[in-house]
Protein backbone atom coordinates (compact mmCIF):
# COMPACT_ATOMS: atom_id res chain seq x y z
CA UNK A 1 0.00 0.00 0.00
CA UNK A 2 2.78 2.38 0.84
CA UNK A 3 4.36 1.73 -2.56
CA UNK A 4 1.09 2.47 -4.35
CA UNK A 5 0.62 5.69 -2.43
CA UNK A 6 4.11 6.84 -3.31
CA UNK A 7 3.58 6.02 -6.97
CA UNK A 8 0.29 7.95 -6.99
CA UNK A 9 1.87 10.99 -5.36
CA UNK A 10 4.76 11.03 -7.80
CA UNK A 11 2.36 10.70 -10.73
CA UNK A 12 0.31 13.68 -9.51
CA UNK A 13 3.41 15.85 -9.10
CA UNK A 14 4.67 14.89 -12.55
CA UNK A 15 1.29 15.68 -14.14
CA UNK A 16 1.15 19.08 -12.46
CA UNK A 17 4.66 19.86 -13.61
CA UNK A 18 3.82 18.90 -17.19
CA UNK A 19 0.69 21.06 -17.21
CA UNK A 20 2.42 24.13 -15.80
CA UNK A 21 5.56 23.90 -17.91
CA UNK A 22 4.05 25.18 -21.22
CA UNK A 23 2.45 28.14 -19.48
CA UNK A 24 5.69 29.05 -17.72
CA UNK A 25 7.65 28.69 -20.94
CA UNK A 26 5.18 30.91 -22.79
CA UNK A 27 5.29 33.59 -20.10
CA UNK A 28 9.08 33.75 -20.05
CA UNK A 29 9.75 33.29 -23.76
CA UNK A 30 12.23 36.02 -24.70
CA UNK A 31 11.66 38.36 -27.63
CA UNK A 32 7.89 38.40 -28.09
CA UNK A 33 7.08 40.70 -25.18
CA UNK A 34 6.57 44.45 -25.27
CA UNK A 35 4.93 47.08 -27.41
CA UNK A 36 6.05 50.16 -29.32
CA UNK A 37 4.17 53.47 -29.65
CA UNK A 38 4.35 56.58 -31.82
CA UNK A 39 4.61 59.65 -29.58
CA UNK A 40 4.41 63.35 -30.33
CA UNK A 41 7.64 65.09 -29.37
CA UNK A 42 5.81 66.94 -26.58
CA UNK A 43 4.33 63.76 -25.06
CA UNK A 44 6.02 62.29 -21.99
CA UNK A 45 7.72 58.96 -22.64
CA UNK A 46 6.09 57.41 -19.57
CA UNK A 47 2.64 57.55 -21.23
CA UNK A 48 1.67 54.32 -22.96
CA UNK A 49 -0.62 55.78 -25.60
CA UNK A 50 -0.25 55.73 -29.36
CA UNK A 51 -0.54 58.97 -31.33
CA UNK A 52 -1.09 58.22 -35.02
CA UNK A 53 -1.17 61.90 -36.12
CA UNK A 54 2.04 63.79 -35.38
CA UNK A 55 4.51 66.36 -36.69
CA UNK A 56 7.78 65.93 -34.77
CA UNK A 57 7.75 62.53 -33.08
CA UNK A 58 9.74 59.70 -31.49
CA UNK A 59 9.38 55.93 -31.01
CA UNK A 60 8.70 54.72 -27.45
CA UNK A 61 9.06 51.05 -26.42
CA UNK A 62 7.66 49.35 -23.30
CA UNK A 63 7.79 45.90 -21.67
CA UNK A 64 10.45 44.26 -23.81
CA UNK A 65 13.14 41.98 -22.47
CA UNK A 66 15.94 43.49 -20.45
CA UNK A 67 18.64 45.13 -22.60
CA UNK A 68 16.74 44.16 -25.76
CA UNK A 69 18.50 45.09 -29.01
CA UNK A 70 16.11 46.57 -31.57
CA UNK A 71 16.41 47.64 -35.19
CA UNK A 72 13.63 49.63 -36.82
CA UNK A 73 12.76 51.24 -40.12
CA UNK A 74 9.92 53.39 -41.47
CA UNK A 75 8.44 52.91 -44.94
CA UNK A 76 6.37 55.30 -47.06
CA UNK A 77 2.83 53.96 -47.22
CA UNK A 78 -0.29 54.32 -49.36
CA UNK A 79 -2.10 56.47 -50.24
CA UNK A 80 0.54 59.22 -50.11
CA UNK A 81 3.67 57.20 -50.96
CA UNK A 82 5.25 57.81 -54.34
CA UNK A 83 6.74 54.31 -54.00
CA UNK A 84 4.97 52.14 -51.42
CA UNK A 85 7.39 50.28 -49.16
CA UNK A 86 10.32 52.64 -49.74
CA UNK A 87 12.39 52.99 -46.54
CA UNK A 88 12.55 56.66 -45.55
CA UNK A 89 14.19 56.37 -42.12
CA UNK A 90 15.86 53.64 -40.03
CA UNK A 91 17.85 53.15 -36.84
CA UNK A 92 18.75 50.90 -33.91
CA UNK A 93 18.35 51.10 -30.14
CA UNK A 94 19.25 49.05 -27.06
CA UNK A 95 16.55 49.11 -24.37
CA UNK A 96 17.25 49.50 -20.66
CA UNK A 97 17.07 46.86 -17.91
CA UNK A 98 13.29 47.21 -17.74
CA UNK A 99 12.80 46.76 -21.47
CA UNK A 100 12.05 50.45 -22.06
CA UNK A 101 13.63 52.91 -24.45
CA UNK A 102 12.95 55.78 -26.81
CA UNK A 103 14.52 57.15 -29.96
CA UNK A 104 15.54 60.72 -30.63
CA UNK A 105 12.91 63.12 -31.99
CA UNK A 106 12.53 63.01 -35.76
CA UNK A 107 10.43 64.47 -38.59
CA UNK A 108 9.21 63.29 -41.98
CA UNK A 109 7.48 65.06 -44.87
CA UNK A 110 3.70 65.15 -44.51
CA UNK A 111 2.26 61.78 -45.46
CA UNK A 112 1.30 58.22 -44.44
CA UNK A 113 3.97 55.85 -43.05
CA UNK A 114 4.42 52.40 -41.49
CA UNK A 115 6.91 51.53 -38.73
CA UNK A 116 8.54 48.07 -38.61
CA UNK A 117 10.10 47.13 -35.25
CA UNK A 118 12.47 44.13 -35.23
CA UNK A 119 14.35 42.79 -32.22
CA UNK A 120 16.80 40.07 -31.32
CA UNK A 121 15.13 36.75 -30.46
CA UNK A 122 11.69 37.60 -31.89
CA UNK A 123 9.53 34.54 -32.59
CA UNK A 124 6.88 36.05 -34.83
CA UNK A 125 6.71 38.86 -37.37
CA UNK A 126 7.97 42.37 -36.67
CA UNK A 127 5.82 44.68 -34.60
CA UNK A 128 4.46 47.56 -36.66
CA UNK A 129 2.48 50.78 -36.47
CA UNK A 130 0.93 52.98 -39.18
CA UNK A 131 0.77 56.74 -38.68
CA UNK A 132 0.44 60.12 -40.38
CA UNK A 133 2.69 63.16 -40.23
CA UNK A 134 1.08 66.54 -40.77
CA UNK A 135 3.01 69.67 -39.81
CA UNK A 136 0.75 72.26 -41.47
CA UNK A 137 -1.39 72.54 -38.32
CA UNK A 138 1.75 73.15 -36.24
CA UNK A 139 2.66 76.46 -37.94
CA UNK A 140 2.30 79.69 -35.92
CA UNK A 141 -1.21 81.03 -36.19
CA UNK A 142 -2.78 77.56 -36.38
CA UNK A 143 -4.00 76.29 -39.66
CA UNK A 144 -5.79 78.08 -42.55
CA UNK A 145 -7.13 81.54 -41.69
CA UNK A 146 -10.89 82.01 -42.00
CA UNK A 147 -12.23 84.88 -44.15
CA UNK A 148 -12.79 87.96 -42.03
CA UNK A 149 -15.93 90.06 -42.07
CA UNK A 150 -15.98 93.03 -44.42
CA UNK A 151 -14.62 96.23 -42.96
CA UNK A 152 -17.09 99.09 -42.68
CA UNK A 153 -17.04 101.04 -45.91
CA UNK A 154 -15.26 98.28 -47.84
CA UNK A 155 -16.63 97.01 -51.11
CA UNK A 156 -17.24 93.43 -52.11
CA UNK A 157 -16.21 92.68 -55.71
CA UNK A 158 -19.22 92.36 -57.98
CA UNK A 159 -21.55 94.33 -55.72
CA UNK A 160 -22.84 97.83 -56.26
CA UNK A 161 -22.54 100.39 -53.52
CA UNK A 162 -24.61 103.52 -52.95
CA UNK A 163 -22.80 106.74 -52.07
CA UNK A 164 -24.22 108.40 -48.92
CA UNK A 165 -26.09 111.67 -49.29
CA UNK A 166 -23.94 114.70 -48.27
CA UNK A 167 -26.73 116.17 -46.16
CA UNK A 168 -30.13 115.05 -44.90
CA UNK A 169 -32.88 115.47 -47.48
CA UNK A 170 -35.34 118.29 -46.92
CA UNK A 171 -38.85 117.51 -45.80
CA UNK A 172 -41.76 117.57 -48.21
CA UNK A 173 -43.08 120.85 -46.81
CA UNK A 174 -39.80 122.78 -47.23
CA UNK A 175 -38.65 124.33 -50.46
CA UNK A 176 -35.11 123.73 -51.59
CA UNK A 177 -33.04 126.93 -51.72
CA UNK A 178 -32.42 128.29 -55.21
CA UNK A 179 -28.85 128.47 -56.47
CA UNK A 180 -29.45 132.12 -57.62
CA UNK A 181 -31.85 133.76 -55.17
CA UNK A 182 -34.23 136.44 -56.58
CA UNK A 183 -36.34 138.98 -54.68
CA UNK A 184 -39.92 139.98 -55.30
CA UNK A 185 -38.81 143.48 -56.32
CA UNK A 186 -36.66 142.06 -59.05
CA UNK A 187 -39.62 140.20 -60.42
CA UNK A 188 -41.74 143.38 -60.51
CA UNK A 189 -38.92 145.37 -62.11
CA UNK A 190 -38.68 142.82 -64.87
CA UNK A 191 -42.34 143.40 -65.67
CA UNK A 192 -41.86 147.23 -65.82
CA UNK A 193 -38.96 147.10 -68.28
CA UNK A 194 -39.49 147.14 -72.06
CA UNK A 195 -37.30 147.35 -75.09
CA UNK A 196 -33.85 148.32 -73.98
CA UNK A 197 -34.77 147.82 -70.33
CA UNK A 198 -35.22 151.59 -69.36
CA UNK A 199 -38.05 152.29 -66.83
CA UNK A 200 -41.19 153.77 -68.52
CA UNK A 201 -42.04 155.96 -65.49
CA UNK A 202 -38.69 157.79 -65.58
CA UNK A 203 -38.97 158.53 -69.31
CA UNK A 204 -42.50 159.91 -68.90
CA UNK A 205 -41.44 162.21 -66.05
CA UNK A 206 -38.47 163.56 -68.04
CA UNK A 207 -40.67 164.24 -71.09
CA UNK A 208 -43.23 166.11 -68.96
CA UNK A 209 -40.49 168.26 -67.39
CA UNK A 210 -39.09 169.22 -70.80
CA UNK A 211 -42.54 170.11 -72.12
CA UNK A 212 -43.26 172.24 -69.04
CA UNK A 213 -39.96 174.12 -69.34
CA UNK A 214 -40.53 174.77 -73.04
CA UNK A 215 -44.04 176.09 -72.44
CA UNK A 216 -42.82 178.46 -69.70
CA UNK A 217 -40.14 179.94 -71.98
CA UNK A 218 -42.66 180.50 -74.78
CA UNK A 219 -45.09 182.19 -72.35
CA UNK A 220 -42.39 184.65 -71.08
CA UNK A 221 -41.31 185.58 -74.60
CA UNK A 222 -44.88 186.38 -75.57
CA UNK A 223 -45.33 188.70 -72.56
CA UNK A 224 -42.08 190.41 -73.27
Amino acid sequence: MRTLNRVGALSAVAAAALLSAPAAAHATAPGDNGTVKIHDATTGEELRKNEPHVCEFYLDAFGFDSVQQVSWHIEAWAPTAAVKGETVKSGAITLDGEGHGRTDDMTLPDGHYKLFWNFQGEKGSAKHKVFWTDCEDEEPGGGTPTPSASEPGSETPGEETTEPSPSPSTSAGEAAPSSSPSTQGDAEGDLAETGNGAPVGLLSAAAAALLGAGGYLVFRRRRA
